[in-house]
């Protein structure tokens, strides 16, 4: 593995170890950031440990620039550089740990412990490794550049230990492993199964975190089935685990799992939308049932409602908040369309008004996975590449997609129509916007002044007989 480039470690980094080396204190960075640069990627952030006791930190940089962000846990934040461009720094005094009790941190921390020691307490090799930035030396006690090379994460130690003191670390390792397409070490990933009892501890936000994150990885199936093996998906979405062998019909070559997976290999957007896709069918399991024309083979009707209910259900769990909650549900309730060309211009705009036009282009990139998933080399463009193009041509700058859009409001039928405010107004708002959906050219104030009489008389009687 080739030594790390000190040109590509910024300077303000730099200028934080130097100045702890020239106040006498080791200085190293450590962690993630290490990690990437010795793999040739570009580091989000860095991290460094040092002998330097919190005190001696805060002093060294000043109240300016020395966040106490956890000095009982040894961590100060030095914050280089100038507003509003300030790196955040975390520096940390070399640590010993006492037992981990609540999953997640150690009871009590020791401060005066050896590098070596610092570096034993982490979770995985290839995070264990400590780079002297000023001397150029790299110190790896626990072969994580052997592990990178071999394309591993493996635990620093005794694995079930690791994963008992953190809970968390059971799913850093999968995503870990997705994000950087490696393997897990077959004790580490036994040891995963081991420590259930400290991840079941682990709040629902961090797992929703990490969750995140694996599913921005490149290959997110990659994660998921890690988490179905080690029984990390049992404990955070069993309902995903309905859908191992659950046969679907002709159209399907695979079962509703592994058909999952793929979409969501194939989904191209952020991580809510990789959710969304994740998501996708699992109402399928509780809505399958036997085809009579043909044997051997399943309907799943109405699926997408169950599984809008089942998804919202889920996003409560891990605590998602109220707009990606909605954008996963709209996903979910909205896949299951099949666009064919004698779509009116009014039916494809009553699509985007449906759908939202906030969540089009998650939904398209959804449907066109959804497709390639079937496994069969379909071409997606075929089911959606068309429709594109329809809703460009309807979505032009004066089309009136939701009654905001109409060029009259509520006053003005309430003083056309000489009624007061209520429910009809807004019944007469929806009748009008039906009418403007068929046909854009309506959407003039003395067009649809003069319509209200006659859309005012079928709003009253829908409301009457709303059969």
């Amino acid at each position: 593995m080739p030594p790390i480039d000190p040109k590509l470690l910024p300077d303000d980094v730099l200028g934080v170890c130097r100045r702890l080396r020239g106040a006498g204190h080791q200085a190293y960075l450590v962690g993630g950031g290490i990690r990437d640069l010795l793999l040739g990627r570009v580091p989000k952030d860095f991290d460094v440990a040092t002998s330097a006791l919190p005190d001696a930190v805060m002093n060294l940089f000043g109240m300016r620039y020395a966040v106490p962000t956890g000095l009982k846990h040894g961590t100060v934040t030095v914050l280089t550089g100038e507003p509003p461009t300030h790196r955040p720094v975390e520096v940390t005094t070399f640590r010993g740990e006492g037992a981990y009790l609540d999953g997640r941190r150690p009871s009590s921390v020791t401060f005066g412990a050896t590098l070596t020691e610092d570096l034993s307490r982490r979770d995985f090799t290839m995070n264990a490794i400590a780079y002297d930035a000023v001397a150029g030396d790299l110190f790896d006690p626990f072969d994580g550049q052997g592990d990178l090379r071999r394309g591993l994460v493996r635990a620093v130690g005794d694995a079930e230990q690791r994963f008992v003191e953190d809970g968390l670390r059971a799913m850093r390792a999968v995503r870990q492993a997705a994000q950087l397409g490696f393997a897990i070490d077959p004790p580490t990933l036994a040891a995963i199964g081991r420590g259930m009892d400290s991840f079941r501890k682990v709040s629902s936000e961090r797992v929703r975190d990490e969750l995140l994150k694996l599913l921005g990885s490149p290959q997110p199936s990659r994660g998921i089935e890690l988490m179905r093996e080690t029984g990390l998906l049992a404990a955070v979405m069993p309902e995903l685990l309905e859908g191992v062998d659950c046969l679907q019909n002709r159209f399907h070559r695979f079962d509703v799992y592994r058909h999952t997976l793929m979409t969501l290999d194939r989904t191209r957007g952020d991580a809510i939308v990789r959710f969304g896709s994740l998501l996708h069918d699992v109402g399928k399991p509780r809505s399958r049932q036997p085809r009579e024309d043909a044997p051997g083979e399943f309907s799943f009707f109405k699926h997408e409602y169950v599984g809008a209910e089942m998804a919202d259900d889920i996003c409560r769990r891990l605590k998602f908040g109220t707009a990606d909650r909605d954008s996963v549900q709209a996903l979910v309730v909205n896949h299951m369309f099949f666009y064919t060309p004698d779509w009116t211009d009014g039916t494809v705009r009553r699509f985007i008004r449906r759908v939202g036009a906030a969540h089009l282009p998650a939904l398209l990139a959804l449907r066109e996975a959804d497709v390639l998933g079937r496994g069969f080399d379909e071409d997606p463009d075929k089911e959606t590449g068309e429709l594109r193009r329809r809703i460009e041509e309807v979505t032009v700058e004066d089309a009136a997609m939701s009654v905001k859009d109409l060029v009259i409001d509520g006053r003005d039928i309430m003083r056309v129509l000489g009624i007061p405010a209520g429910r009809q107004v807004g019944l007469v708002l929806e009748a009008l916007l039906e009418r403007v959906l068929d046909d854009s050219s309506l959407n003039t104030r003395p067009t649809l002044e003069a319509l209200l009489p006659e859309v005012a008389t079928r709003a009253a009687a829908t409301a009457r007989n709303p059969a």
